[in-house]
């Protein structure tokens, strides 16, 4: 016997009370469950459709589906990273070098100016009341998906919680190193100097990455990911 469109609603409905949120993972769960669920009914043909959903799911143990979700982050943060990397490594070929070195001298010449500490908090503070805003909408927005119900995608809400967790620890971390040490950096050697020039470029590509390009190549990416995307948006 097979599982009507009507009881499939329902497991979709079901696993998103017992707090799945994201439809990608909802849908493997819902294809797991009605295809254990038509299992159980071969062998046992009068037991009532709840009954069997709530056989099958006991057989996910007393966590219920967060063993399944967790398994299910760890994979598409993976595939987050991996495509991290993949738009960091075009900042290192032509002609976006060109960019990279102009972005690692500007540092290096700032760092050498007395006082250069101040320059860093006052951009610093800058861009983190702007980002504080940005998260600020990002969130209602989140919160008008959640009200009308709209399907959302696991990598989907990580493109934009990675934003804002990288945004808010780095730079909020940033401004409070610099507020502390009250460094000169002017008067480090140029070898130092030369270091947190690089490792301040390496955070403003990533920083860039994350909040401009991904977010534009968000609907490609997905699609690549998951082929249900486009007709699931869609609907």
């Amino acid at each position: 016997m097979k599982l009507t469109n009507l009881q499939i609603d329902n497991l979709y409905k079901f696993t998103r009370q017992h707090y799945v949120y994201h439809y990608d993972v909802q849908s493997e769960l819902v294809d797991h469950l009605a295809n254990d669920i038509e299992e159980i009914w071969e062998e046992n043909p009068k037991i009532t459709f709840e009954n069997a959903r709530e056989k099958s799911f006991k057989k996910f143990g007393i966590f219920g589906f967060l063993d399944v979700v967790e398994a299910k982050q760890k994979q598409m943060n993976k595939r987050y990273w991996k495509i991290l990397f993949r738009f960091a490594k075009e900042w290192f070929t032509m002609p976006k070098i060109i960019t990279t070195a102009f972005i690692f001298l500007g540092f290096f010449l700032v760092l050498r100016i007395p006082y250069s500490e101040y320059v860093l908090l006052g951009t610093l503070l800058i861009v983190i009341i702007f980002e504080m805003i940005a998260i600020y909408k990002v969130r209602k927005e989140h919160q008008k998906k959640e009200k009308e119900n709209e399907k959302i995608f696991l990598l989907e809400e990580m493109m934009g919680s990675t934003k804002n967790g990288f945004t808010g620890f780095a730079f909020v971390n940033l401004f409070n190193f610099f507020n502390l040490i009250r460094f000169e950096f002017s008067s480090l050697a140029i070898h130092w100097l030369i270091l947190i020039s690089f490792l301040l470029t390496i955070l403003c590509i990533v920083f860039y990455i994350i909040n401009y390009v991904i977010p534009q190549k968000a609907a490609e990416l997905l699609q690549e990911t998951y082929p249900e995307y486009k007709f699931v948006k869609n609907l």
